[in-house]
Parts: structure tokens; sequence; C-alpha cells
């Protein structure tokens, strides 16, 4: 490399980001809070569908997890009415959670909030309450969860 190529405008830009980026990383906060991270077994009651039964997988992001705040993948699935994938955010023991039906035509999506819990057998479980904005003119529900050992 020739002694004009350090002084360039680009090489500059180039090395200005490289240390823009170390020092991101250095001072990122490595993840303090707990992992949901799990399967869980759910049961539910929708406002307009009634009783249900389902599988929640939370799997951490653990690139996007800093100090106390997890993210998460998320992912409900009911028998006899889908996959609802989705994002989860967590702080302390409270989980919001964001989730749509993979068929848009009903309009099958909301948000939740969730209090998480552990049982009398200390299993980590979480209680949810969800709203629904379009399905079937607006919609809400609850659901329980409890994580397999």
């Amino acid at each position: 490399m020739t002694a004009r190529a350090w002084h360039s405008p680009l090489f500059a830009t180039f090395v200005a980001g490289l240390l823009s980026c170390a020092a991101t990383l250095a001072n990122a906060a490595s993840f303090s809070g707990p992992d949901y991270s799990g399967v869980y077994d759910c049961k539910g009651v929708d406002q307009h569908e009634g009783p249900y039964s389902g599988t929640v997988t939370l799997v951490r992001n653990v690139a996007q997890s800093s100090g106390e705040y997890g993210a998460y993948d998320f992912k409900l699935e009911v028998p006899g009415y889908g996959t609802y994938p989705g994002q989860a955010v967590s702080l302390g023991k409270q989980l919001a959670i964001h989730f749509a039906l993979t068929d848009p035509t009903p309009k099958d999506y909301g948000t939740g909030i969730a209090t998480v819990f552990k049982d009398k057998q200390g299993r980590v479980g979480f209680r949810k309450f969800y709203y629904e904005p379009e399905f079937k003119g607006g919609n809400s529900g609850t659901e329980t969860c409890v994580r397999r050992k």
C-alpha cells in the first residue's frame, strides 16, 4: 500500500468504521437476565374461540440480548388453528410478545404481556394477556404456560 493510500478519505472512513464497531462490541453488556428459553405447554381462553391448548417455544437471540434485556424468537403452535411465530423481549419477570398466524387472511395477530412465575414443582411459567385488534372485530384472551423440564 502506498503512503498516499493511507491518507485517502475512503481508507480513513473504513478505519473509523472498524474502530466504531470495536468500541460498540467492547461496550455491549453481556446478558445478565434470566434466560426463559425452552418449550412450554400452554392452556388459554380466547374471547372468540374459547379454551385451547398449545405449545410455545422461546429461543433467546444471544446477539440481541444485552444486560438485563432478553430478546427471543417466539413460536406458538395451536393444534387446529396453526402456528403463530413472533418475537418476545424480557426485563426481569416481564415479557412483551408479538405474534401473528402464518396465514394472514383472518388477521389473527396481536401483542401480549406476560408475568413469569415458578409453580409448586419449581418449573418456570408465564401468564399472558393478549390483544388482537383485527381478529373477528377485535379480540383478547389469557394464556398460562409452563416450561417443560
